[in-house]
């Protein structure tokens, strides 16, 4: 173990960019040695991040670059107590033009990815007693809507494994949660949302704007933190009122 020790250690997967380097941010804050893995070895190499930090290129859909990548993790640091299922992928096309091979790596980076993850650090959390685990679903797996078969079906069983993770690893001090972010000011929404979507969806939540990268990682540190204790098998739409208001009538708002 190199550098100065650190009392709990982070894992955050899809760190590089957007949502999960929001997280990995927030938890050196907080004062933890956080590894950071995601498939794109160019970008972590660019991150410059205070703190104890471990970057390693790692595709979570892949078991043995999983394994590979928890034990380094273990090897700097000795422990892990938080683990953050992040890293995702989407494809948003018409259910009908959906391939099968697109289909398939949506769901095995999206929900067999949170599965290994978990099974390869919940032993490790053991050691020191538990730990906590946060997986990233989506408001898209919480309600249904038009090219988001792969991506919508995933998140929503992601959803579903967070309680059978929590139901059966809570038994033995690991608490597992989820957050469902709802439309948020990614530097990909920048690229991809019109006026009008944007519009569209200030319409829709009440607090009439996106949610920022912060705001999410904030939510995730905190089911990870002590001051979220009792809290397992919980979903938390992250998502200014999105899914509580259902489609909304702009109309009626507006009176």
């Amino acid at each position: 173990m190199t550098g100065k020790p650190v009392s709990r250690v982070a894992v955050v997967t899809g760190a590089a960019r957007g949502i999960g380097l929001a997280v990995a941010r927030k938890f050196l804050q907080q004062g933890y040695g956080v590894a950071l893995f995601d498939i794109d070895a160019a970008e972590l190499s660019r991150l410059d991040l205070p703190g104890q930090v471990l970057k390693i290129e790692c595709d979570v859909a892949v078991p043995a670059q999983v394994k590979d990548a928890v034990d380094r993790t273990v090897a700097k640091f000795g422990r892990i107590d938080a683990l953050v299922n992040n890293a995702g992928v989407a494809v948003f096309k018409p259910m009908l033009e959906t391939t099968f091979e697109e289909w398939s790596r949506v769901l095995d980076v999206n929900l067999s990815g949170p599965f290994l993850c978990t099974q390869a650090c919940a032993p490790v959390m053991l050691r020191n007693g538990g730990g906590a685990v946060v997986n990233v679903a989506s408001i898209s797996g919480m309600r249904a809507s038009t090219l988001r078969v792969a991506y919508g079906t995933s998140k929503a069983g992601l959803i579903h494994l967070t309680k059978q993770q929590a139901a059966e690893l809570g038994n033995v001090g690991i608490r597992v949660n989820a957050v469902s972010p709802g439309p948020v000011d990614t530097a990909m929404a920048k690229e991809v949302h019109t006026a009008d979507i944007r519009a569209g969806y200030h319409d829709a939540i009440p607090l009439n704007r996106y949610g920022t990268e912060e705001e999410i990682a904030a939510a995730v540190v905190f089911l990870c933190s002590d001051a979220a204790s009792y809290i397992n098998g919980q979903t938390l739409a992250v998502d200014g009122g999105f899914d509580a208001t259902g489609i909304g009538l702009p109309g009626l708002r507006k009176t």
